[in-house]
């Protein structure tokens, strides 16, 4: 066994070790986005289980019901809406959850109240599942300004107002890219330790992308 490969491996830039050095920026922080984040990493993680083992967990084709799209949901559209919906509520930091499956916003109930607002799509390209096409997780998030006090107004903010953004693809790999506003990096899943490394980190559009367009 090559121990050297083997202790380099716990020494991994983690989405979760990404959170906590950021953290470390600011004071002040008390670990809430922290704890959000990972119950959004837990619904990643869960989903793409789900997304590899469709075919034989039968998850493949329509659930029978609309979303408020009014496109047909598939059962990995339902299933996914319900983890995401239990994770995020689950964390205890969340106020208000706006999901494309659900026709009104979701607010959580007072014991379990925080002071976030998620947005998100939880399988979105669904009709790409039954063909084996990449599908994604996308989602935002917002700081609501009272938490007891929540109201349909604080979900309509600018995108200006976003403190965090990002997606997860499910398809050859895992890859969840993610910002909190200072830079973009990309996370991809290992299955053998169950953690999203950081393997793009700092992101950016290239010089010459805008250059070479014709208008």
């Amino acid at each position: 066994m090559d121990h050297a490969a083997e202790a380099q491996r716990t020494d991994l830039m983690t989405i979760t070790r990404h959170a906590l050095n950021e953290q470390g920026r600011h004071p002040e922080s008390r670990g809430d986005f922290t704890i959000l984040l990972s119950h959004i990493v837990l619904g990643c993680k869960f989903v793409a289980s789900a997304v590899n083992k469709a075919g034989l967990a039968k998850l493949i084709g329509l659930a029978g019901e609309t979303n408020v799209q009014g496109e047909e949901q598939k059962k990995l559209d339902v299933l996914s809406n319900e983890v995401f919906v239990k994770a995020l509520v689950s964390s205890g930091r969340t106020c208000v959850l706006v999901s494309e499956e659900n026709e009104a916003a979701i607010f959580v109930d007072a014991p379990l109240r925080g002071k976030y607002c998620v947005c998100f799509d939880p399988l979105d390209g669904s009709s790409n599942i039954d063909c084996g096409v990449s599908i994604g997780t996308i989602f935002g998030i917002y700081m609501i300004k009272d938490k007891d006090n929540a109201t349909l107004e604080d979900v309509l903010q600018p995108g200006t107002h976003m403190i965090a953004a990002g997606y997860c693809m499910y398809g050859s790999s895992c890859t969840l890219v993610l910002s909190t506003g200072n830079g973009v990096n990309g996370f991809t899943l290992d299955p053998s330790l169950g953690e999203f490394i950081l393997t793009h980190p700092n992101i950016k559009v290239c010089d010459t992308a805008y250059s070479n367009t014709v208008l």
